[in-house]
């Protein structure tokens, strides 16, 4: 008989699914992969926020693509990943050491334990520092979720940013993409509450990638809340999930 949370994670795939397949924006293998019944139930709970199928669409990953995931946590988008890119696809999960010596250890278990999970056995964990980011191969997408902000805080220290997005640039193909999302500050506010609220101004994480040679190709408002008033912390119940998000892809110049 299957537990109570198979069955739940079952349910819930189901009706992400039924989302994702009445948006004629979200290709088949997005929506399958979102539905994939061995997703935790909890994570499966976290999508009617992370809007995952439309930023992932908006992202324009695809079967077959290299992928790193910066700073996975439990590898929520990890595991989407590693479905969409499929068995002739790769997923680097890049754990930065930062993280392991400074935070609760269940903040990464999560993703951990994927490399030695033979569902998903596309993903290859990496640990290093942040700004020694490398990976086996020339990438088609780097994505970091809601943690570009840390970069800049006393737990992830000491990261050269420049040094971190230069390396990002480096791990891409021509014409690979990095996909940021984060939570955002008031404006005006540059790096003043990453620490304090864990939010950064959209205009900070522009300046400071594209000083690596990107260029920023478009933004998406699939997570913006126009009524965040960016004066709480991301983990305040009353913002919790629903915070004023900012998704930006940009781009490596293709060579000539």
């Amino acid at each position: 008989m299957r537990s109570f949370t198979a069955v739940l994670s079952l349910l819930l795939a189901a009706v992400t699914l039924a989302r994702a397949a009445a948006n004629p924006g979200i290709p088949d293998y997005v929506a399958a992969a979102i539905a994939d019944p061995d997703r935790p139930a909890q994570q499966v709970e976290l999508d009617r926020w992370r809007k995952p199928a439309e930023v992932i669409a908006f992202a324009d990953l695809r079967p077959g693509d290299r992928i790193a995931d910066f700073m996975p946590g439990n590898g929520y988008f990890t595991r989407i990943f590693s479905r969409i890119v499929g068995a002739k696809g790769r997923v680097y999960a890049f754990i930065p050491a930062q993280e392991l010596d400074n935070c609760a250890p269940e903040e990464t278990a999560g993703t951990k334990a994927l490399e030695g999970d033979r569902r998903y056995g596309n993903v290859q964990v990496i640990i290093d520092a942040a700004d020694r980011f490398e990976v086996p191969e020339r990438l088609d997408m780097v994505w970091t979720a809601q943690n570009y902000h840390d970069l800049h805080d006393k737990f992830m220290a000491p990261t050269d940013i420049a040094r971190f997005n230069a390396a990002i640039f480096r791990a891409l193909k021509p014409g690979g993409v990095f996909v940021v999302i984060d939570h955002a500050a008031a404006p005006g506010s540059g790096l003043r509450d990453t620490e304090s609220l864990h939010r950064i101004e959209p205009g900070a994480v522009v300046s400071e990638v594209t000083a690596a040679g990107f260029r920023l190709e478009a933004e998406s408002n699939v997570l913006r809340n126009p009524d965040d008033p960016h004066l709480l912390a991301v983990f305040d119940s009353a913002i919790r999930h629903r915070t004023d998000q900012v998704v930006l892809k940009f781009r490596k110049p293709a060579e000539p």
